[in-house]
């Protein structure tokens, strides 16, 4: 069992910027794939990011590539969310989510085997 928390989230005006967090419990978070999804009232939730388990690859959504960037910290077992330029369109509740049986990148949600609780991003214009 995974267990994750996501912090960092608030409010914030456009152009400014934000940093989430994702704690993750287990012994073997070096192994998972993290990913960022966020989910606006109304709509679909979609992929934001996501990093392979060695964090040397990336992959973004073509919406926050050059203004978001993710990493991970295998030590801390903790992954990041670096959000700047924020624009309203941004906002969204986002949410951390690990894979832990495979090791390929993946923009399906319903590749992800557990979740983080969300944290809510507001970008006011």
């Amino acid at each position: 069992q995974v267990q994750l928390v996501e912090s960092g989230g608030g409010l914030v005006q456009a152009g400014g910027s934000l940093r989430l967090s994702c704690a993750a419990s287990g012994r073997t978070f070096s192994n998972y794939v993290m990913g960022w999804f966020r989910q606006a009232p109304g709509k679909e939730r979609e992929f934001v990011a996501d990093i392979l388990r060695s964090g040397g690859n990336t992959y973004y959504a073509d919406s926050v590539k050059g203004r978001f960037t993710i990493s991970k910290d295998n030590a801390k077992n903790t992954a990041y969310l670096q959000m700047n330029s924020l624009k309203p369109e941004d906002t969204a509740v986002y949410y951390c989510a690990a894979r832990v049986r495979y090791y390929s990148h993946s923009t399906a949600a319903s590749a992800y085997d557990y979740w983080g609780q969300g944290t809510q991003v507001t970008v006011s214009s």
